[in-house]
């Protein structure tokens, strides 16, 4: 088993628990990896892993512990790993910067030097739609220039993209970055609009509706997400070149005015919305262009916020209670 085994980063995450989940469901041997820090509370995070992949081993570790870390890599011997562990949040990185570069440059250049030195075939990690920043044209695609974020997060997934280049082409580490857009479904992060305003409709509270409701987002739901982390998993490692960025997005960028809209018709009463001006950091539209990881790797995302929001607002009525 320890030899074929895949590591999974930030696997308590949103994500990271849900590929787990998948992962496990096609027979893979699965170890998991996350600090369960307490950026939002991480008793969700613990009750999303017994719901979704109770089988999986998850090892509480810092990616920040390079011992910790190398002794993992050693007893589990990963022959590949999914990177999704990371400091989330454009906001937060406002007013908290130092735990961005803790978690998302020294972690992922420790976890580098560790796939570098361990023989692992092939790395696939986490990067963001939020790397396009003020360069962004939509559709947004790969071949766009990203030297122009909009906040520190944006940044150090900037610096992850440049970093895993260099090692795939100094050291021949087979590295595939995924840049993933507002990804959204069940057991979701609550820091983010889908999972905030379901559950503010659903007890009566207000939204904070930022730009006046002239943003529009490329919702994602988290099916479309994990089939496509597994397909880009599974690209043949000998492919070039050694390494490539993929938009993971919808393609459908969605009014916000009309997101509320379909939670209000899910939940079966009106939003309150208080309307503000646009949040520093922010980008107002988003939209990923999607071509090459359909040629690729087949991804071809299928859920309309239509189907996937009824979810979110079911599973924040089931696991928050009537007052969300």
């Amino acid at each position: 088993m320890a030899l074929m085994a895949i590591l999974v980063t930030g696997a308590a995450g949103f994500i990271g628990a849900h590929v787990c989940r998948a992962l496990h469901a096609r027979g893979e041997a699965v170890v998991g990896l996350d600090n369960y820090n307490d950026y939002y509370d991480p008793r969700l995070k613990r009750d999303r892993v017994a719901a979704l992949c109770p089988e999986v081993e998850i090892r509480a570790l810092d990616l920040g512990d390079r011992e910790g870390l190398a002794a993992l890599f050693d007893a589990v011997r990963p022959a590949r790993v999914i990177h999704l562990a990371a400091q989330a949040g454009v906001r937060y990185s406002l007013h908290h910067p130092h735990a961005y570069v803790h978690s998302n440059l020294v972690g992922f250049v420790n976890l580098l030097e560790l796939c570098r030195h361990r023989g692992v075939q092939h790395l696939v990690y986490a990067s963001s739609s939020s790397v396009y920043g003020d360069s962004a044209v939509p559709p947004f695609s790969e071949d766009q220039r990203v030297d122009k974020p909009r906040s520190l997060y944006a940044a150090t997934k900037i610096a992850n993209e440049l970093m895993a280049h260099t090692y795939a082409h100094l050291y021949g580490l087979r590295a595939t970055g995924l840049r993933f857009f507002t990804v959204y479904g069940p057991w979701g992060r609550p820091d983010m609009a889908p999972l905030l305003f379901a559950r503010a409709v659903l007890a009566g509270r207000p939204i904070e509706v930022f730009n006046h409701g002239r943003m529009r987002r490329d919702f994602t739901f988290i099916g479309d997400i994990v089939a496509g982390v597994l397909g880009a998993l599974d690209r043949a490692v000998d492919e070039d070149p050694p390494h490539a960025v993929f938009n993971l997005g919808n393609h459908t960028p969605v009014e916000l005015e009309r997101f509320i809209a379909v939670i209000e018709q899910a939940a079966g009463r009106p939003a309150r919305k208080v309307y503000q001006d646009m949040q520093p950091g922010d980008m107002i539209e988003t939209m990923a262009d999607t071509t090459r990881a359909h040629a690729a790797f087949g991804f071809t995302p299928s859920t309309p916020i239509e189907a996937g929001l009824p979810q979110v607002v079911a599973w924040c009525r089931d696991y928050f209670g009537a007052d969300a």
